[in-house]
This record gives C-alpha cells, structure tokens and sequence, in this order.
C-alpha cells in the first residue's frame, strides 16, 4: 500500500471570530443572548470571552457553512460580528491577563491526508 501525506497550508486552515453585544434589559432578551451563546458552544466555539467566541475550521468554504447557520440562530435584536482570519494570524494574537502577558494559544494539531 503506498500512502501519501499532504499537511494543510497554515494560510488555508482558518479560525472564525464571533464577538457580540445583545441586549439583555428583559427576561425575553437574556434568554435570547443565552441561547446564543448556547448555539455558538454546541457548534464547537470556545468562549474567549463573555462576548466573544472562536472555532477553528478548514477553509473559506467551512467558513461560509459556519456564517451560514450562524446567521440563521441570530437573536432578534443585537450586533453580532464574524471575523476570520489564518492560523498563522491567529498564532501570532498577543494576549494579556492580570497584567500579564500569556503564552502563545495552542493551535490544533494540522490534519494530515491519506
């Protein structure tokens, strides 16, 4: 059996970039932003930050389907933008906590094709 490996270009794998401000003044609101935030998590997001939700997919088509439903779970009211941006980019997102500079995010692992 003779198998070949491509490894995936760093400039084709992509990450998408959810950031958000829904309102949340009534009980109907609050539901709304949750189940948002729910849907983003149940489609493989990670949180960042309260508002703002990453995920790692595999090219601009991926990235098209993921707008795609994210589209169709928009609450009613509320600003939602969709970044995306290379792995090599988001390798090199300089990150601070307490004052404190962090290490360099953990990139998945890149897929290897038989």
């Amino acid at each position: 059996m003779n198998a070949t490996t491509t490894q995936l270009s760093g400039y084709r794998l992509m990450w998408i970039l959810v950031m958000f401000d829904l309102p949340t003044d009534t009980k109907q609101q609050r539901k709304a932003a949750t189940g948002f935030r729910d849907f983003l998590l149940d489609e493989g997001f990670e949180r960042s930050q309260f508002s703002v939700y990453a995920r790692f997919v595999n090219g601009k088509e991926a990235f098209a389907t993921r707008v795609g439903r994210i589209e169709r779970h928009l609450p009613d009211a509320g600003d939602v933008q969709i970044l995306n941006f290379t792995d090599r980019q988001y390798r090199d997102i300089i990150h601070f906590s307490d004052q404190g500079r962090k290490s360099a995010r953990e990139n998945p692992q890149q897929l290897v094709m038989f």
